[in-house]
């Protein structure tokens, strides 16, 4: 009877630790613009699952290929666009976030769009109309060939993310006030992982909304269950305020994540991921603001910098 007691406590145990281990990332494609094939789209599902949502949607399929050559996944291309990727949560409607999604909807299946109602209202209108693409969505100039489902999104509003295990929440952001862009808080399993779309520091923008995030995720960086955050930085610091156009600098960028520490703690925020995404690589940018983010570390987060096609962990 000890024996059998002891076995069950310790499967319990195994699968409460194979349930919650966080999320698992594939980068198609990590730069801010002026890379064709190479621009924001993360693939991004719970570990030991092969159930992806794709946070934005800049490029896809040249992503796919160089995380297959990476050894990530080890099927054809169309695999892992039409089985693997199972929805697009699109922060908003710029062309480097979602060029990639648009050009592969041809070949893809049928999937869901997230978003909110003025990204939904662009796509609908000024890409899938059957003048820029043909209409892949599910609304708009017909006729409307229904492959992609639109979901307007409600602040704060937790929903399921279809055809996966996982549930979210968006946020909306400030992108060169008043444009909007978002944040999606995706959990699975107790776990948490955070993406912000493109956004300007609340003091140049003037909106408060990021702090509206942090304040929203401080208990989750207490109670450790955030695995991670991406956030953006597009410029090194030389770019002054009136021209970052809702971007953040690395002073910006650790500016912010500043505010997060005074909610939930230092210490907590100490060793928290932090996916660093968006550079815009005109020039040296990237060599600098690598070297300007580690300088200016004092929080010690653990700064990720991506590569296209090679995949990480968020634990």
């Amino acid at each position: 009877m000890r024996a059998t007691s002891f076995i069950c406590v310790l499967l319990l145990s195994c699968f409460a630790s194979f349930a919650q281990e966080g999320f698992k990332v594939v980068p198609l494609g990590v730069k801010g613009g002026n890379i064709d094939g190479n621009m924001s789209a993360y693939m991004v599902a719970p570990a030991h699952s092969n159930d992806f949502v794709c946070f934005d949607g800049g490029s896809v399929s040249q992503g796919i290929e160089k995380a297959i050559a990476n050894g990530v996944f080890n099927v054809k291309p169309d695999v892992v666009l039409k089985k693997y990727l199972k929805a697009y949560l699109i922060s908003h409607p710029h062309l480097d976030h979602l060029s990639g999604m648009i050009i592969n909807s041809i070949d893809d299946t049928v999937k869901n769009l997230y978003g909110f109602n003025t990204c939904m209202e662009v796509i609908k209108n000024h890409y899938f109309n059957w003048q820029s693409w043909p209409n892949m969505g599910s609304d708009g100039n017909a006729p409307a060939l229904k492959k992609y489902k639109y979901n307007v999104l409600a602040e704060d509003a937790e929903i399921s993310v279809e055809n996966t295990q996982m549930s979210m929440k968006a946020f909306k952001l400030s992108h060169s006030n008043p444009y909007e862009s978002a944040a999606f808080l995706v959990a699975n399993n107790g776990d948490y992982v955070l993406y912000f779309g493109d956004t300007g520091p609340d003091e140049v923008e003037g909106t408060g909304r990021m702090k509206a995030v942090w304040q929203a995720v401080a208990p989750l960086v207490k109670a450790k269950k955030l695995k991670g955050i991406f956030l953006e930085v597009s410029y090194p610091n030389e770019q002054p305020d009136k021209k970052l156009y809702g971007h953040l600098t690395p002073k910006w960028f650790m500016k912010e994540l500043s505010q997060l520490a005074e909610l939930s703690g230092l210490e907590n925020v100490k060793g928290l991921n932090v996916v660093v995404t968006h550079i815009k690589p005109a020039g040296n940018n990237e060599e600098l603001i690598k070297k300007q983010l580690l300088a200016a570390n004092t929080l010690g987060v653990n700064l990720i910098f991506t590569e296209q096609g090679v995949a990480f962990d968020l634990k």
